[in-house]
């Protein structure tokens, strides 16, 4: 959430920003800075209006001390009608904040200066790319038909079970996927992030802190009885364990990971970029988070992306970097970079991770603060990226390493799967 201070302050850079990530209603912000001036208008009478009866009750006392108790019975009914209008006052303030609140929600974080512009995703930036590029013989298929062949993914019996988008991985599929998941915590780990394990729903007050609502409820899927909400990414759950949090400087960056199972209704997606484990509605993924000093945020960015970087080059896998352009870069981001793993059967760029900074836009949500050493408290910037999500990962090693005699695994994750070949 954008603080107020920015529209009093910086409405040019405002503006420019929203711009730059297309958003279309710009005369939200005019409105949002004309009621807030009526707001810190009503605030200063109601504040004049509390010395008033800060004074009259200094007053009274002193008359009552001196038996004069018609002059202090008067000022009592000063008072009680004073006392009315402070109510009616702060009753006014109270839904007038609310409703700055609620404009301010609707706008999206203000983009990096990097940020180039664009509207779509061929307008992103490519940074770098990385690997060799696989030569598949003649013969070469998709993952759908690899996974039936080796008996490793069942989309129809998913379908059966829950619906399109929920694939059953089974026997080296599993194991599969078990063994990639082990490989991203320990590499994490091992980089000095903490591991947690948290719930898959969260309340509104979290979804709220991370910026899936108000601006993504469409996307989740909503547990009604209880309003609670599936996760679309640990991200949610690991950020908010410092929600309404002040940490000592000293203690910065807090690093953490998390493995967790995603949810994402996906609504309005289809056709053959949708197939198999190309998107799917329930999918694994090794998350990173970190809190960070705001000072340093960028520079920690650049470290995550160099991480996610490397674990690619340890699977062997050919991709590529990309800068996002204003337009499709996330609500809440502030700089993305978005990693692709090439698909050779597919002959497309596949989105294997995302590494974003969001600076203080959730933590203004959520409160996430710290203590600097003078003793000041500010808010930290947060930060988080894919280290990794499974199924596309698993789809590009599938059909990249496939052989005549089966698939295979590449060296790093032997030890984890137990075998170097599916066959």
């Amino acid at each position: 959430m954008l603080p107020i201070q920015l529209f009093r302050q910086e409405k040019e850079l405002v503006l420019a920003g929203l711009a730059k990530k297309n958003f279309k209603d710009i005369d939200l912000v005019d409105k949002i800075i004309a009621l807030d001036e009526k707001r810190r208008e009503l605030q200063v009478e109601n504040d004049s209006l509390a010395a008033k009866l800060n004074a009259a009750a200094k007053s009274i006392g002193i008359h009552m001390s001196k038996g004069e108790k018609a002059e202090a019975e008067t000022l009592k009914e000063m008072v009680n009608l004073h006392k009315e209008q402070a109510k009616d006052l702060s009753q006014r303030l109270s839904e007038m904040e609310t409703e700055v609140q609620d404009m301010i929600v609707k706008l999206p974080n203000l983009p990096h200066s990097s940020v180039p512009f664009g509207k779509t995703p061929e307008e992103n930036e490519v940074v770098r790319s990385g690997g060799t590029m696989p030569e598949l013989g003649s013969n070469n298929m998709p993952h759908w038909e690899l996974a039936a062949k080796y008996g490793l993914i069942d989309f129809e019996l998913g379908n059966k079970i829950t619906g399109s988008g929920f694939p059953v991985f089974m026997g080296q599929g599993a194991r599969l996927q078990r063994a990639l998941i082990q490989y991203f915590l320990n590499y994490n780990i091992d980089a000095g992030f903490k591991e947690y394990s948290t719930g898959y729903l969260v309340n509104e007050a979290s979804a709220y802190s991370t910026g899936q609502l108000p601006d993504k409820e469409g996307q989740m899927y909503h547990v009604t009885g209880d309003n609670l909400f599936l996760i679309p990414t640990a991200e949610v759950p690991v950020t908010n364990i410092y929600r309404d949090t002040i940490t000592p400087e000293a203690e910065l960056p807090l690093k953490l990971t998390a493995y967790s199972p995603c949810f994402r209704r996906e609504a309005g997606s289809y056709g053959k970029d949708v197939r198999g484990l190309n998107r799917v509605h329930q999918f694994d993924k090794v998350e990173i988070v970190q809190i960070a000093h705001p000072a340093k945020s960028y520079e920690v960015l650049e470290e995550m992306v160099d991480h996610v970087e490397q674990l690619l080059q340890q699977l062997e896998l050919p991709y590529r970097i990309l800068r996002l352009c204003g337009g499709d870069m996330s609500f809440t981001s502030a700089l993305t970079y978005d990693f692709e793993v090439y698909s050779a059967a597919q002959e497309r760029w596949l989105e294997v991770s995302s590494v974003s900074n969001f600076e203080n836009f959730q933590t203004n949500r959520a409160k996430i603060r710290f203590r600097d050493t003078n003793g000041k408290t500010q808010l930290a910037h947060s930060l988080n990226g894919s280290s990794l999500a499974l199924p596309r990962i698993m789809a590009c090693l599938l059909e990249n390493n496939q052989t005549a005699d089966g698939i295979d695994i590449p060296a790093i994750l032997q030890p984890y799967f137990g075998k170097n070949k599916i066959s």
